[in-house]
């Protein structure tokens, strides 16, 4: 369907050829009649008729051209649905879980944790009990059809909604141990970050707080349904830069400082207590092929990072055996791919970086000395 402004402007076109079309009759029929046409007010033109009509014949020319190249591109777009194999599996996107819909859970999810701290209204105590049994059936509900499309059966089998329902149960049992977990991790944040003035600042206003939330809930899910999870952390990745992968073991106690740039890979183990700053990666060396030069898919691929270690910005830690032993420092821009004993300290030497004073430019005229 054309565009609103569009419409209106062929319906005046339309009007002003009609209009122009019918005086001409009229004179016409008065010439064959003997009767000699008098110019009158109602026989004239519009003024500009002949170039409006002339102006809307080539907008409707370029319409028309327009409608073609579409009806060209949905061919083409079309052709290419039947091809096989690459992106084209409709009959499976048909069960697919939906993006959406996981979203907003992740928004409930997060309100469940923190509520009163998001968007919707504040909650008296007397009504939390109420609303919090609300908002878990909500969620049971929109889950379960999303787990069923995950588990690829809809409409969904016994034996499909049963394992949706074993796998919810499941999940919200631990939702509660989640919770008080997180708590250690705005433990983390107040204690690590001299800026954090209240526990309720870094709630509304830390994003790694957010990030860290949802990969919590993602990975009580990793391994037992397909997709959701990585849907999750993804919604988070892209509300805060903060890249955690729903597979990887994080200990109590985290805190990412700032957090924009920051990869956890699917494999990393993180311990306790463990400080990262921003743009920090948690990445795989190498990957492993086949006898076919494919990727395998699995092993150890990422680091490990043991207890009360803290990374400085910038720095990339590679390699399914490498170990962070505890207590140490990762000063920043450091690029390591070898283990790291505990208790030590790993920064590059600063023998290129020199700090000089400026050299005074000399004015090269007189005219130049005063434009200083």
């Amino acid at each position: 369907m054309l565009p609103a402004c569009w419409r209106a402007r062929l319906a005046i076109a339309n009007f002003s050829c009609d209009f122009v079309s019918s005086q001409s009759n009229d004179i016409q029929r008065k010439a064959c009649f003997g009767a000699t046409p008098k110019p009158t007010r109602e026989t004239r033109a519009l003024p500009g008729a002949d170039t409006l009509s002339l102006s809307f014949t080539g907008e409707r020319a370029h319409i028309s051209a327009m409608d073609t190249t579409n009806r060209d591109a949905v061919e083409e777009l079309l052709q290419t649905y039947g091809e096989t194999g690459g992106i084209n599996y409709l009959d499976a996107a048909a069960t697919l879980p939906s993006r959406l819909a996981i979203e907003a859970a992740c928004a409930e999810l997060m309100s469940l944790m923190f509520p009163g701290f998001r968007s919707e209204a504040l909650v008296s105590s007397e009504d939390l009990a109420d609303t919090t049994r609300i908002r878990v059936r909500h969620l049971h509900a929109r889950l379960k059809t999303e787990i069923c499309r995950s588990l690829g059966t809809i409409p969904p089998d016994e034996a499909t909604e049963a394992k949706a329902e074993e796998v919810l149960s499941e999940f919200f049992k631990q939702l509660p141990s989640v919770r008080r977990l997180l708590w250690t991790d705005i433990d983390a944040a107040y204690e690590g970050d001299p800026a954090a003035r209240s526990y309720e600042e870094i709630i509304l206003a830390y994003p790694a707080l957010e990030a860290v939330a949802i990969y919590r809930m993602a990975h009580l899910l990793y391994e037992k349904v397909p997709l959701i999870p990585r849907i999750m952390t993804e919604w988070a990745h892209s509300r805060t830069g903060i890249d955690i992968h729903p597979g990887a073991k994080i200990g109590q106690n985290f805190f990412i400082d700032h957090g924009t740039g920051v990869v956890i890979g699917e494999t990393t183990e993180i311990g306790a207590r463990v400080k990262l700053y921003h743009a920090v990666t948690l990445g795989a060396r190498s990957f492993q092929k086949d006898e076919h030069g494919k990727i395998k898919k699995g092993g150890k691929r990422h680091p490990t990072v043991e207890d009360d270690v803290t990374i400085y910005p910038g720095s990339t830690i590679l390699g399914g055996e490498t170990v962070i032993g505890a207590r140490s420092t990762i000063g920043g821009n450091v690029f390591l791919v070898q283990s790291v004993p505990p208790d030590s300290l790993v920064y590059y030497e600063e023998k290129q970086l020199r700090i000089v004073p400026k050299r005074k430019k000399r004015p090269a005229t007189t005219r130049d000395e005063f434009r200083e």
